[in-house]
């Protein structure tokens, strides 16, 4: 398979996928606002999908999250393979991310920075007189 169409279907999956888990997750059970589909990666024969899921909270939150998905992934799929037409309906695999909490981790710790300045000091005797240059 070309890169140029599986970079298509890792696109149309992952809008499928986030299309579906609003469908299938309960709102009273999981917060949908916190859970985010960053990235799907389709195998080359795709038989396998790896789905990058990012769900701000803390570490017991995310571990929840994620059995929640796991355990409603055959229906996640279900409604996937529906909408998207493949010789092969992938298989998901739901993987945590944390990027976004580490990018907000850095970025808060570079506002919490003082600002530094930096100017290039003026020579002593002023400016420097041209020289001339032998070999």
């Amino acid at each position: 398979m070309s890169v140029d169409r599986l970079t298509r279907v890792n696109a149309l999956m992952k809008r499928e996928i986030g299309t579906a888990l609003f469908r299938v997750l309960n709102p009273d059970e999981v917060d949908l606002s916190a859970v985010t589909v960053l990235d799907v990666g389709v195998s080359r024969d795709l038989r396998d999908a790896r789905v990058q899921i990012s769900i701000r909270g803390d570490e017991a939150e995310r571990a929840r999250v994620m059995r929640i998905l796991r355990r409603n992934r055959p229906e996640i799929q279900g409604l996937v393979s529906k909408q998207v037409i493949l010789k092969y309906t992938p298989r998901l695999y739901f993987a945590c991310d944390n990027a976004i909490e580490k990018g907000d981790h850095v970025l808060g710790i570079l506002a919490n920075m003082p600002e530094i300045v930096e100017t290039e000091p003026a020579p002593p005797d002023g400016p420097a007189e041209p020289r001339e240059v032998t070999d």
